[in-house]
């Protein structure tokens, strides 16, 4: 799995004109699943930005988690994490995976990242046309891949 991690001041999904999930302080994760992505996969990336310590403390350190901060989460699936631009000028998608495994694997990250966080996150629909809009805080951008694991 493959995500983006932006610390938000605010940040909203929308699909066909309509919010369908905002959050205000916290963080966006954007998240693609590829072939070869497990349970194991999502459960480690989960924790990881549960815990992640990025936001500031009383002196200015990034030391706080989103939990730390009362902050929340918005999660939106893009399988374009995966692409490949070695060859040509066509991004090629075969690495991400089809919805018959992404779906399964993206509810699960949510529920584990829930399960961290101690309250819901917010979200957009999977494989829909969606408009996201966010203030990047920092700016503050992260990159994790379960397969590095850096």
């Amino acid at each position: 799995m493959r995500a983006l991690i932006q610390r938000s001041k605010n940040a909203s999904v929308s699909i066909a004109g309509e919010i369908t999930g905002s959050i205000s302080h916290g963080l966006v994760v954007l998240i693609g699943v590829e072939n070869e992505d497990t349970v194991e996969d999502a459960d480690w990336l989960a924790g990881k930005i549960g815990q992640m310590r990025i936001f500031g403390d009383a002196e200015g350190k990034m030391n706080l988690s989103v939990k730390d901060v009362g902050g929340s989460v918005l999660v939106v699936s893009q399988f374009t994490l995966h692409a490949s631009t070695k060859k040509g000028n066509r991004p090629s998608f075969l690495k991400a995976a089809r919805p018959e495994v992404a779906i399964p694997l993206y509810e699960h990250f949510m529920r584990a990242l829930e399960a961290e966080l101690g309250a819901p996150v917010k979200h957009g629909t999977f494989g829909a046309d969606m408009q996201v809009a966010l203030v990047n805080d920092g700016p503050v951008t992260i990159w994790m891949d379960t397969k590095a694991r850096e």
